[in-house]
């Protein structure tokens, strides 16, 4: 029977038999995805000074990952590169509306992020990128108290980690 999830990190709904393995929105793992009526996936959080600066860095890292992804989707000399990359950087930009709502902006900021024609060059830009995603949202997942920072930041370490991985897979 079909039925309606939502994603408790980035909110949006899903409809199937069954959660997907991953939100395929976010990059979420299925733990994060409950049926929509059980989900809570609230954004009205309290920060505090550093959460607050943690979420204005992470909207800048996601924001600059997404236009790297974008334009690497645009110009790698790889058919599967631009798929990856397409991919890759609709997660990040989901990720970006997440902090977005958090922040209560209105739009997301801006970036014009240069990429490379070369799909091992954006491959090993994608995986310092990735790598430092990952140790930032670790470092902010182990400074907030909040609860449901603390969930999105840990999350997104999953959701990094399993980018890393595609690069580190297409790098060898």
């Amino acid at each position: 029977m079909v039925k309606l999830w939502r994603c408790e990190i980035c909110g949006d709904p899903y409809v199937g038999e069954r959660p997907p393995t991953n939100c395929p929105f976010c990059g979420a793992h299925t733990k994060y995805i409950k049926e929509a009526k059980d989900a809570k996936a609230d954004f009205d959080v309290k920060l505090s000074a550093k959460d607050k600066a943690n979420a204005e860095h992470a909207i800048k890292v996601e924001v600059s990952n997404a236009a790297f992804y974008f334009c690497a989707a645009g110009k790698t000399d790889d058919t599967e590169g631009k798929l990856l990359f397409k991919a890759l950087g609709k997660v990040e930009a989901e990720h970006a509306s997440i902090w977005r709502k958090i922040l209560k902006l209105d739009k997301n900021p801006s970036a014009d992020d240069a990429c490379h024609v070369s799909n091992k060059e954006n491959l090993e830009d994608s995986h310092a990128r990735e790598t430092r995603a990952i140790e930032f949202y670790s470092k902010a997942a182990g400074e907030s108290d909040n609860p449901r920072l603390k969930q999105i930041f840990n999350a997104l370490v999953e959701i990094e980690t399993d980018h890393l991985q595609l690069s580190e897979q297409r790098l060898k």
